[in-house]
């Protein structure tokens, strides 16, 4: 693969960096590596007594990076996923670091690449995996999920109004012929939405590739557990900083920040604390950090970006 063609602008960059908070000699990690934007001025303000742990399930992200930050002698890279950080953590021996970023949601490049069906634009086959290795497809989603697992998904994930008619058609026309392709997939829900509302909120396949995407890479289900460990993981004074792009993305990240900074969660008629319970931290972003309106011109995909940023006591 041609790196150059690994497109990646990321989001929030700036802010990203001014709230890591980066000292010279520290240890950070990038739980999503992507096109190492977001990890080149991490390295960059990092001295050769810092380290740089950059994590990512895709292959051909990983080996983008290396590339890019082929400069750098101070950064390890880890296939694996995000929301295994304690186990990466503790497989290579670091005990807890001084930042973290998480990038949530689907990369540029893997937007862009034909090959690999996360776009409802280009025609290509029915995967949306963001680890290849792994055996869950698109196509097996649509072709293998009931009617009703499908509709709550698109619903859910993709909050699609229209979910119900979506799944029935799906359900109607994999009877006829296996659905293998983004193009199949395309005008299967262009025939249940409405003309009226097409296009009005983007285009009408748009909230569900979404929501098959999130399925096929688990990516909600487990964000509340990784924020948690996340936080854990860091040293006193240490940060974690994390962009969403979906409603839920960010209301598991809000959950898991403010469940950390709770004390005491006894009844109150207790005449002591039994619970133990000690807050981890403080929410830095009280309300979170969006792109400013330059951002989002240049960079659409940035307009749902939220940034939440937590320090560890």
């Amino acid at each position: 693969m041609n790196y150059i063609n690994f497109n990646h602008v990321p989001v929030l960059l700036n802010e990203c960096i001014e709230n890591l908070n980066i000292k010279p000699d520290g240890t950070y990690v990038d739980g999503t590596l992507g096109g190492a934007g977001h990890s080149f001025e991490i390295a960059s303000r990092l001295s050769k007594k810092g380290t740089l742990i950059g994590i990512d399930r895709d292959e051909d992200a990983l080996s983008v990076a290396k590339q890019r930050l082929k400069d750098f002698s101070n950064v390890k890279y880890v296939k694996g996923n995000h929301d295994d950080i304690k186990n990466i953590l503790e497989e290579i021996e670091v005990e807890n670091v001084d930042g973290i970023l998480l990038d949530l949601g689907v990369s540029s490049y893997q937007l862009d690449e034909e090959t690999r069906g996360f776009s409802y634009i280009k025609d290509a086959p029915l995967d949306m995996r963001m680890d290849k290795s792994q055996s869950l497809t698109a196509k097996d989603v649509i072709n293998n999920y009931d009617e009703q697992e499908l509709a709550d998904i698109i619903f859910q994930y993709g909050e699609e109004k229209f979910s119900r008619r979506i799944a029935k058609k799906i359900c109607e026309y994999r009877k006829l012929e296996e659905i293998t392709t983004t193009t199949q997939l395309v005008k299967i829900i262009e025939e249940v939405i409405p003309s009226s509302m097409k296009n009005k909120y983007g285009h009408p396949a748009k909230r569900t590739f979404q929501a098959i995407r999130i399925e096929v890479n688990n990516e909600i289900e487990p964000l509340y557990n990784t924020v948690i460990n996340s936080i854990n993981a860091l040293k006193p004074g240490g940060r974690l900083c994390v962009i969403t792009f979906h409603s839920l993305e960010d209301r598991a990240v809000k959950k898991a920040y403010l469940d950390s900074i709770e004390s005491c969660t006894c009844p109150k008629d207790l005449p002591y604390c039994v619970c133990n319970k000690k807050s981890l931290g403080k929410i830095i972003t009280k309300k979170p950090i969006i792109p400013n309106e330059e951002e989002m011109e240049n960079n659409s995909r940035s307009k749902s970006a939220k940034l939440r940023v937590f320090e560890k006591i």
